[in-house]
């Protein structure tokens, strides 16, 4: 069993190098729209299917409260839909809008939406993503892969932090990973002497 974990070490630690070497100058992108929304006085609304929405969930709260070093509260939510919502959107068979109907309810123009979508194939990321463009929201999407179906949803002016991995579990724990160094970046921007 050692030798499992191990390997599981091993190849986080590979995925991460990967993802370094060619991710770097995209998270500092994804960095620099987040806190250029943050400085017009906009939003940062946030979400992920499946284990990617913890995520997102660390990101909504690491720019509220903090991610290392007691600051100003910064403004983020994660998409949290609680169980009757859930429930109501399963009866009318529309589970494929989980976020993007509080999406349009609360996002307005400038605002940042940041997908986690794991392979990029989720039909709620997807459809999120799409209710976000149509609210003239920027887009920070962390997929895996290729990118998926949404690397084709994206426009010039969004980020697609796609990491170099097959794996669902690899590209989870970089996604982690990016969203603590995002965090980093725009607490120590703005922030400096904390």
């Amino acid at each position: 069993m050692q030798e499992l974990i191990k390997q599981s070490f091993t190849e986080s630690i590979h995925t991460k190098i990967a993802a370094l070497d060619v991710l770097a100058p995209v998270i500092e992108n994804a960095a620099t729209v987040i806190l250029n929304a943050l400085l017009a006085e906009r939003k940062v609304l946030c979400c992920g299917d499946g284990f990617s929405h913890s995520a997102a969930n660390v990101l909504a709260n690491a720019l509220n409260y903090k991610l290392e070093h007691e600051r100003p509260s910064l403004p983020a939510l994660a998409l949290n839909p609680d169980a009757i919502s859930s429930s109501l959107l399963c009866e009318g068979a529309q589970s494929d809008h989980l976020f993007a109907l509080p999406l349009k309810a609360i996002a307005q123009p400038g605002d940042v939406l940041v997908c986690i979508a794991g392979m990029g194939h989720s039909a709620s990321m997807l459809r999120t993503i799409e209710a976000g463009l149509s609210k003239d929201m920027l887009v920070v999407a962390l997929t895996g892969g290729d990118g998926g179906e949404v690397a084709g949803l994206l426009g010039p002016n969004d980020v697609d932090i796609r990491i170099p991995s097959e794996s669902a579990l690899r590209t989870l724990e970089v996604h982690q990973l990016v969203v603590h160094s995002i965090v980093d970046a725009i607490e120590k921007t703005l922030f400096p002497g904390m």
